[in-house]
Order: C-alpha cells, then sequence, then structure tokens
C-alpha cells in the first residue's frame, strides 16, 4: 500500500499510509501532484542548473549554488545521516519521482519552457531546503558593511545596522494554560518570506500508526520542520537572525598544476575544477569552483579576466595572488559539518511533550531559530536552535583574511533558552538570542505582540486573529517627531503636518493618512540617498554578483536604517531636519489614495503570468504585526509578508486554525490555487480538520 490521499474543503492534502516509510512515500508523491514545477524549480536551483529552461536571468544564481557546493554538500548530509533517516528520506524521494510525471501533465509551465521532469536524487531534499536557507543568514551584508567601512571609513562599519532583516522574519506568540479559555497553552504566529506564487508553505496532515501529525510541509522536504501539532505537543519557530556563516578573503595562487590557498600556516592547497552552466537561449557559461581549507570560493575573481593569466602560469614559479585578491571564500555549518539537522525532523513527527521536542532540535543545524513548543500537560520550551559557530567578533561583522590566525572556528555555542512566565514572544528582536547575532529586527512588533496578550486571561484560537491584523505603526514615531518640529511651512505642507500629527499610526488598508506617512517616508529615503555624504556609496557599483543585490541596494539599505541614519553623527553634514522638511513639502500637493492603493500584494512567480494581474491592496508594514514588507523609496508594492497563519490548541488540536495567502493547489487555474486568498487578507483562518471521516477520499490513478 502505497498510502492514501483525502481532500477537505480546501483542497488540503491529507494523508494516511501503514507506517513511516509509506507515509514519506505518499508524501513525497503528493508534492509531486500537487506542487510538480514548485519542486522541480527548486531542485534544479539546489544544483545550479535553472538557467537551462530560465535563461540568462538565471546564471547568478545557478553560479552561486555551484561555487558554493549546494549539491555537493546535500550529498554529503545525506551520506552522514543515520540509517533510519536516510530510508525514510529515500522513501520520500521515491514518492516524488513516483509522481512527477503526473504532475509535470497537470502544470502548464513544464511546456511552456519544455522542461522534462529528471528522477529526483536521495540527497534532493536535503538540496532543496539548503538552497532555500543558503542566504537566510544575511551574510551578504557582511559585502555591505566591508564597502561602507572602505568607502567611509572603519568607523562607519555599522552605520546602517539596522535592527531589521532585509528578506526575512517571523512573528510568534505562546500564552500558558493560565492564560487561556480552556486552560491549555496555545501557540500563534506566521513566518514572513517571500510571497509565492505557488506558496512556500504546504498544509498537510501525516497519518500513520506511529503518529498523526498536522503542520506546514516544505514542498520537496519530507516531515514537517517549523509548525506542527501532533496532538499532543506543538511547535513553531521564528529566524532567530544568529548570524553563523563566514566571509574570508582569499588568496590564491597558481602552483604546478593546482593552486594555492593562504592561511596562517601558509600556502595550502585548494580544489579547484571547471564546470559549465547551460543557458537556454544562450551560451554556456564556464566557471572556476575553488574550495579552500575556510570553504567554497563564492566570488571569484579568477573568473574575470585574471582567469586566463592562472591558467598560464599553472607551470611557473608561484609568486604574487592573482584575483580580487583571489576571491572570497564562504564558511557554512552544513558544509563543515556534514550535517544539516534532518535526523531531527522524523523526531519531531514521533514527538509526545515538549521534552521530546527540546531533545529533538538539541540536534538541529540550519537555519538558527528562535523555538515555541507546548504540549497538552502543561510543558512549554522557549530556546534558540541550531548552530552557530565560536569565532571572533570580527567574523560576524565583516568579511576577515583567510591568512591571518584568530578568525578560526572554536567549537559550538550552547543555544540559548528561557523561562516561559505566562507569555512567551518572538518576532526576530534582539532578546534571547542576543548572544549570537549582529543585527535583529527593531523591538516594535514584539513589544507591541507582548502588549495585546496582556489586555486578556481568555484567549482563544478565534481571537488571536486580530493579532495576526495589527496594523499599529510604533516605527513611525522617530520621523513624525521630526515632522512635529517643523515649521515655517506653506499652507499645503502645514495641512499635511497636521493630517500626520492627528493619524492614529494604524496602517489600514483604507487609510489616507497611512498612505501620506508612507509617501513621506520614501521621499525622505530618496533624498537622504541623493545626499552628497553617501555619494561614494551610490557610485560606482558595488563589485558584487548580481544574487546579492538585495543586500547591497543604497535606497534599500537606507529605508532599513532610516532611523539610525537621521540621528547619527557619523554623518555630520547630513541635515536630517532639512530634508524631512523638504520631503514634506515634495509630498504635499500629491493626490489623496488609500494606503492600500498605493500597497498591493506582489507574489512572486518563477514564470510571469500569461497578462498582467490584478492583486488586491494590504494593510500593515514592516514593523506592524501584520508585516507586509515593501521597501520605501523604491517600491509600495509588498512582495514579503506572511506566507501562513496558523494558531495551535493543546486542549484540542480540531481547535486549531491555519492559512496560506492563496491556496493548497500549485496548478494555475485549478479551484484551490487561490480560495484561501480572500480569507487571509481579512484575517480569517481555516479550521483544521484531522477526523478522516470528515474528508474526501482521492481515487488512486496512479
Amino acid at each position: 500500500m502505497a498510502g492514501s490521499t483525502y481532500r477537505d474543503a480546501w483542497g488540503i492534502p491529507h494523508l494516511r499510509a501503514s507506517d513511516p516509510l509509506q507515509l514519506a512515500f505518499a508524501q513525497g508523491r503528493n508534492a509531486a501532484h500537487d506542487r510538480a514545477w514548485q519542486i522541480e524549480v527548486e531542485r534544479h536551483r539546489s544544483q545550479g542548473t535553472s538557467a537551462s529552461f530560465l535563461g540568462v536571468d538565471a546564471v547568478p544564481w545557478d553560479r552561486f549554488a555551484r561555487r558554493a557546493r549546494l549539491d555537493d554538500t546535500a550529498r554529503r548530509c545525506f551520506d552522514a545521516l543515520d540509517e533510519e533517516t536516510a530510508a525514510w528520506v529515500s522513501a520520500y524521494v521515491d514518492g516524488v519521482n513516483a509522481g512527477l510525471e503526473r504532475g509535470a501533465a497537470n502544470a502548464p509551465e513544464f511546456a511552456a519552457v519544455r522542461l522534462v521532469p529528471e528522477p529526483w536524487r536521495s540527497w534532493t531534499p536535503l538540496g532543496v531546503w539548503l538552497a532555500h536557507h543558503i542566504l537566510f543568514a544575511g551574510f551578504p551584508t557582511k559585502l555591505w558593511r566591508e564597502e561602507v567601512a572602505r568607502r567611509l571609513g572603519d568607523e562607519a562599519l555599522e552605520l546602517f545596522a539596522t535592527d531589521g532583516p532585509a528578506t526575512s522574519g517571523s512573528n510568534g506568540w505562546m500564552v500558558s494554560g493560565d492564560r487561556t479559555a480552556s486552560g491549555s497553552a496555545l501557540i500563534a504566529g506566521d513566518p514572513h518570506r517571500f510571497i509565492q506564487n505557488p506558496g512556500f508553505y504546504q498544509q498537510i496532515h501525516l497519518s500513520c500508526p506511529s503518529y498523526d501529525v498536522v503542520g506546514f510541509a516544505v514542498p520537496g522536504v519530507p516531515g514537517i520542520a517549523h509548525f506542527g501539532h501532533t496532538g499532543t505537543v506543538a511547535w513553531a519557530i521564528t529566524n532567530a537572525m544568529s548570524d553563523y556563516h563566514d566571509l574570508y578573503a582569499e588568496r590564491l595562487r597558481a602552483s604546478g598544476g593546482g593552486i594555492e590557498a593562504l592561511g596562517p600556516s601558509g600556502w595550502r592547497p585548494a580544489a579547484r575544477h571547471r564546470e559549465t552552466i547551460r543557458v537556454a537561449g544562450g551560451d554556456p557559461v564556464e566557471i572556476d569552483v575553488i574550495e579552500t581549507e575556510r570553504g567554497p570560493v563564492i566570488i571569484d575573481g579568477l573568473d574575470a579576466g585574471d582567469a586566463g593569466d592562472a591558467r598560464d602560469a599553472q607551470d611557473s614559479e608561484p609568486s604574487e595572488p592573482v584575483g580580487l585578491p583571489g576571491g572570497i571564500s564562504l564558511r557554512y555549518p552544513p558544509r563543515v559539518t556534514a550535517d544539516l539537522g534532518f535526523d531531527v525532523l522524523p523526531a519531531l513527527l514521533r514527538a509526545r511533550t515538549v521534552e521530546d521536542v527540546d531533545r529533538a532540535l538539541d540536534r538541529w543545524i540550519e537555519p538558527v531559530n528562535v523555538v515555541h513548543a507546548a504540549d497538552s500537560a502543561g510543558g512549554l520550551v522557549h530556546r534558540v536552535a541550531g548552530y552557530v559557530p565560536i569565532r571572533h567578533r570580527d567574523n560576524r561583522l565583516r568579511i576577515v583574511p583567510a591568512w591571518e590566525g584568530g578568525h578560526e572556528w572554536q567549537g559550538r555555542h550552547d543555544t540559548p533558552r528561557a523561562e516561559v512566565d505566562g507569555i512567551a514572544v518572538m518576532a526576530n528582536e534582539r532578546g534571547l538570542a542576543a548572544p549570537l547575532g549582529a543585527e535583529f529586527a527593531p523591538p516594535y512588533r514584539a513589544d507591541r505582540i507582548d502588549e495585546l496578550l496582556r489586555e486578556s486571561r481568555e484567549w482563544t484560537p478565534q481571537e488571536m486573529a486580530a493579532i495576526h491584523m495589527d496594523t499599529y505603526l510604533a516605527a513611525a514615531v522617530p520621523l513624525l517627531e521630526q515632522v512635529a518640529r517643523l515649521d515655517g511651512l506653506g499652507p499645503q505642507a502645514a495641512r499635511l503636518r497636521e493630517r500626520l500629527l492627528s493619524w492614529n499610526r494604524r496602517m489600514d488598508a483604507d487609510s489616507i493618512a497611512a498612505a501620506d506617512y508612507a509617501r513621506l517616508r520614501s521621499a525622505v529615503v530618496r533624498r537622504v540617498a541623493a545626499a552628497p555624504e553617501l555619494k561614494r556609496l551610490a557610485v560606482p557599483p558595488l563589485p558584487y554578483p548580481a544574487v546579492f543585490e538585495p543586500w547591497l541596494n543604497l535606497t534599500a539599505k537606507i529605508a532599513s536604517a532610516l532611523e539610525n541614519l537621521l540621528r547619527t553623527d557619523l554623518l555630520p553634514g547630513l541635515d536630517g531636519t532639512g530634508i524631512v522638511r523638504a520631503a514634506l513639502q515634495e509630498v504635499a500637493d500629491a493626490e489623496a489614495v488609500t494606503w492600500g492603493e498605493l500597497h498591493r500584494l506582489a507574489p512572486a512567480r518563477i514564470l510571469p503570468a500569461a497578462e498582467d494581474e490584478e492583486w488586491p491592496g494590504l494593510g500593515g508594514d514592516h514593523d506592524c504585526v501584520l508585516a507586509t514588507s515593501s521597501t520605501p523609496g523604491v517600491t509600495d508594492l509588498s512582495s514579503r509578508g506572511p506566507s501562513a497563519r496558523y494558531v495551535w490548541d493543546l486542549a484540542r488540536r480540531e481547535n486549531s486554525l491555519w492559512v496560506v495567502p492563496l491556496g493548497a493547489d500549485g496548478i494555475p487555474g485549478g479551484e484551490h490555487h487561490r480560495d484561501q486568498l480572500p480569507l487571509w487578507l481579512r484575517g480569517e483562518l481555516v479550521p483544521v480538520i484531522t477526523d478522516f471521516a470528515r474528508l474526501t477520499q482521492e481515487p488512486d490513478t496512479e
């Protein structure tokens, strides 16, 4: 028996099988049926082969994936799995391969790019996971800091420290039983990622005699890693904002028939080989793949004009370093340890208590998360899980020289934990994970959630939806304080000033004042970006690959660090008051619109739609609990936000609730492709159903 698939009214898959291996097979087959295009794209991304059907725009990612050795690292991590976990992952892969032909036949994207699905390998799910999270720790921020220090001086190294993540985040909260109507704990929250079409998270129910679990799976990866409920214990995570990836400046030189890298103990052999990236509609791209004792060289000066010189010098006596000055290598835990933490995944499915979850997460590697867990007996856990190396503080902040001692890893940090006194909040803020990171989210979201939770001691799952949708923007206060100090304004600017100062600071979709504030903020950001004091960061373009551009865009960096930049002493010539005054006058004449007219949902798709799609307007903002993020000064469109919402009830799992931004089905035009969108927009959630008698069994046509 290969397992049976059931569906609820929202098309959410409920899978039942006779044992864990058959269930893993069923989960893989379902992923192939419901999300064939999505998981095949992610397989190619993990291998660095996506340009073979997506064309030249995908070359920067493929180049990075190959240089970072993602597929090889996934293979190493699979080979190191214990026998039981390896068999479980392999069963999932067998299921994917069994379902891919049917899934691809139903997904129009395959025909659009003439892509033929290929069999997955046993380690492919680990590669998919790694590709999703290799940039999660935000190591490209170190490239930015290095350029800031180089162009503005070392004293400006942390000038753009924002305590704000660029591409990820999450809210999560847990209340103990003495603060709920049922007397049992509730866990709720929402992960913030790029809103994808189809969605990053898949609602799923996995049932066999050994366990029965509901939660959010990542298509292409077995089990339920981040958000799950086994009936007696539930868990959820947010990004801990820890720093656990290091960048090293490498000096390389040709030596005989190979290449050497300069380390603390002198020149040492490095590995190098050539790979070819096939490009649909374009010429193939050849790259050098180099790995030193620190790690893979992800930014390689030998690929530019120096590559030919280096090869010509292979038979000459080693002399001066070549390259930029040879490249920048990346050291990341799975490459060092040959472990991603995948042995944890089946252990989570089997968990019955918080002690089971806690013990399993001691073995977690990447990404590093803050975790909430609660069980039906009243147990609570609030901790960090993941691998953070012990090393010099400079490693956290910038690129460090490979040839200098003192930057080696010296073991693994103990992960912090905290007692839960009724309420626990996790929102990427500096707090529990503070010893492990360099930049965190501002405290606005965490403080607001804590404030709202303290308003009641009778919380129910349904009432949690109001917290998910809260639009109060405490982050507006610093800019509004500057507006309040302005005088001598013209009539229209004065009226705008009064509207802003009387605004309730809620970024509601139907609010004109919220749009006024957003326009002012964007105008301020653009004026700061044009200030002479930052000219050296604006030109020439920063010399790094395009895949890192989101971390290196001056306007975007200013937007996230605006509060600090307007009051820093490091840019004495920057007239914050004058900039705010000019920006207020600039936007005073703008036609009145609501925030939702500007701030529209903009989901990411691998392939563009056949015609322009009209997406709805949104409330919220980056530092609201309703964290629908845009990039002030660049765009008001929101491509990041709650990629799922959940409430786990430990009194009775059937009272739990969940929702995703679009729907359960990854096939465009399908009945369940977007049927949850109206609920997501209103802040409503779908009931979690676990009774198979209330579900519809899907016929097995294979």
